[in-house]
């Protein structure tokens, strides 16, 4: 498996604001790109990344919080089912170097996307993993965290 570190791109640039479209075919290509994708974020002890942080406008993200038990975390063309609660947590994002700041998300999702081999999966989400599923479906369409922060 070869995988490769990518550059991440950093705000203010224009690319961080385009709406990723969707994956038609998962070929090798997309395959590649979530290996990098895992490298990179790690490399970077980043908890998620969206394909756009990486130059690539496709709707694929992974995450990693941390937990054992959940390991990594692969999502093709995510869409959030449904959404509850509210919580508010400080956050971070390796496109925006040096900002953190409190962001008022949904407590639960349940989400559905695709994985490498092309099955349908369904996640429920809490707490942290919630906050970071949101952040990086944020991401595919344009949205940065700090468009959300609670104080300006």
């Amino acid at each position: 498996m070869n995988m490769a570190l990518r550059n991440i791109i950093k705000a203010p640039d224009e690319l961080l604001r385009k709406k990723s479209r969707p994956v038609e075919k998962i070929e090798q290509k997309i395959i590649t790109l979530l290996d990098d994708m895992a490298e990179t974020m790690y490399a970077n002890d980043g908890v998620g990344l969206a394909a756009v942080q990486v130059g690539i406008l496709r709707r694929v993200v992974v995450i990693d919080i941390g937990d054992e038990e959940i390991g990594l975390i692969e999502l093709i063309n995510p869409v959030i089912k449904k959404s509850s609660g509210s919580q508010i947590n400080e956050e971070g994002c390796l496109s925006v170097e040096g900002r953190r700041g409190n962001v008022k998300r949904p407590a639960k999702l349940v989400v559905e996307a695709y994985n490498r081999e092309g099955q349908l999966i369904k996640y429920t989400a809490q707490g942290f993993l919630a906050v970071a599923m949101s952040h990086e479906i944020d991401h595919l369409d344009g949205v940065l965290f700090t468009d959300k922060l609670e104080e300006k």
